[in-house]
């Protein structure tokens, strides 16, 4: 079986939750292709629509294309980088399923910051204003500046960037410096809020950005995004740090992945009293794990496998649909107490698939915490059992597609091949 443009052998590894390096490039070429489609259907959207859309609101959107353009010439890897970060694809979605009217028109303001953003890490020497109608201007994948007015002024030159309040003739509110390599930008100034890296990886703890979590928040009950007061940056990196150094003991293969897919972690609110842990990806923001803070190194790390499967899955059935499309009958599986459609029994699978394979190297990984190895021989023979039973409903169902049949078909060899753990006695 051929999946242009994934072979047979990234299709299978895929398939095998394996982090095929062709077939995740392969995937990423995919969905940066998809954005860039879907960034072209809002340019057409608003061409079409123009007469209905707000008439300074489509002179900023067609200005800041042009900045985008003139960005993307100077420096086409940093404009790209701009594009890939997850809330990129977050605004997108919304902005397409936007009404016309002021929804669209508020939504449309946003291609305005990005393009600014690409145009700064790109270098090009800018003198603009933008509407801050919030007062706030945010910087896709670096921060926001806080400027107390509806329209800022911006000046770049020789990658130093001056910002404040038009018209203002107090000191400006924020002075940026880009990297002249990676375009990254760092920020001084009182009114200048950074978004801040995770350690030992170029990920990013997005409490700041408007798009991070969608509109009425995610899950059920829906959950919102904290903000920068209400995240607690120590506590974050201490389990994010923990669950690399867990992964490497482990599976240094899966850490490196980890690594290489997530570009931010966007915090959650807790749930309640005790918190209720919760996490999410979001099908148009891949690359982003929505995560409350998880309650030690070990859980970190299992949600971080955990989501980047959803993440991987829902890329490949952009580029190789999987299942057909429509309304299917749902189905039981043993980690959901509500039933589920083929598309979310394919997800759960290939998600707890993941960490199966993780718990059983735990389970036998001398570098492994004693209290890891214990728990994760526990949870490998329970999860083992119900994604069994969730791969016999996926091969009996007629709603996937010939790939799809495939691609489950080889996550049942995988399954087989994981046998049982043989822990230790004592």
């Amino acid at each position: 079986m051929t999946t242009a443009p994934l072979s047979t052998a990234d299709f299978a590894e895929l398939a095998r939750t394996g982090p095929a390096q062709v077939g995740m490039s392969a995937l990423h070429t995919g969905l940066r292709g998809r954005r860039l489609l879907l960034l072209k259907a809002l340019l057409v959207r608003v061409q079409r629509e123009r007469e209905s859309v707000d008439d300074a609101a489509a002179r900023r959107f067609e200005a800041a294309w042009r900045l985008l353009e003139q960005a993307e010439r100077a420096h086409p890897a940093v404009v790209r980088d701009v594009l890939d970060y997850p809330t990129t694809g977050a605004w997108l979605a919304t902005a397409l399923a936007a009404p016309v009217g002021q929804a669209l028109d508020r939504r449309l303001d946003r291609l305005e910051s990005i393009a600014v953003t690409a145009a700064l890490r790109a270098g090009c020497p800018l003198d603009l204003t933008v509407a801050t109608p919030t007062g706030t201007l945010s910087l896709t994948g670096a921060g926001r500046l806080h400027v107390g007015a509806e329209r800022v002024r911006i000046r770049a030159r020789a990658r130093v960037v001056r910002i404040g309040p038009e018209g203002s003739r107090a000191s400006c509110g924020a002075l940026l410096l880009s990297h002249p390599r990676t375009g990254r930008l760092t920020g001084l100034g009182p009114a200048w809020t950074g978004l801040r890296a995770l350690p030992g990886t170029v990920a990013l703890l997005d409490d700041l950005d408007p798009y991070r979590v969608p509109p009425g928040g995610v899950g059920a009950p829906p959950r919102a995004a904290t903000d920068r007061a209400a995240t607690d940056a120590g506590a974050w990196s201490t389990r994010w740090r923990g669950a690399h150094q867990l992964l490497e003991r482990v599976d240094p293969v899966r850490a490196c992945e980890v690594r290489r897919v997530v570009r931010a972690v966007v915090p959650l609110s807790g749930g309640g009293q005790p918190p209720v842990p919760m996490s999410a990806t979001l099908r148009a923001a891949p690359g982003a794990v929505l995560t409350s803070l998880p309650s030690s190194a070990r859980a970190m790390a299992e949600t971080l496998v955990h989501e980047i499967h959803h993440s991987k899955l829902a890329a490949l059935h952009e580029l190789v649909p999987l299942h057909r499309p429509g309304p299917s009958a749902v189905h039981r599986v043993g980690w959901r107490t509500d039933p589920r459609p083929i598309a979310g029994v394919l997800q759960g699978a290939y998600a707890h698939l993941a960490l199966t394979d993780l718990w059983r190297r735990a389970a036998v990984a001398p570098r492994a915490p004693e209290s890891w190895r214990s728990a994760a021989g526990q949870r490998f023979e329970s999860f083992h059992d119900q994604v069994g039973g969730a791969l016999e409903i996926l091969l009996e169902s007629d709603e996937l597609t010939i790939a799809g049949r495939e691609f489950t078909s080889q996550m049942k060899r995988h399954h087989a091949s994981l046998g049982a753990v043989r822990r230790p006695r004592g």
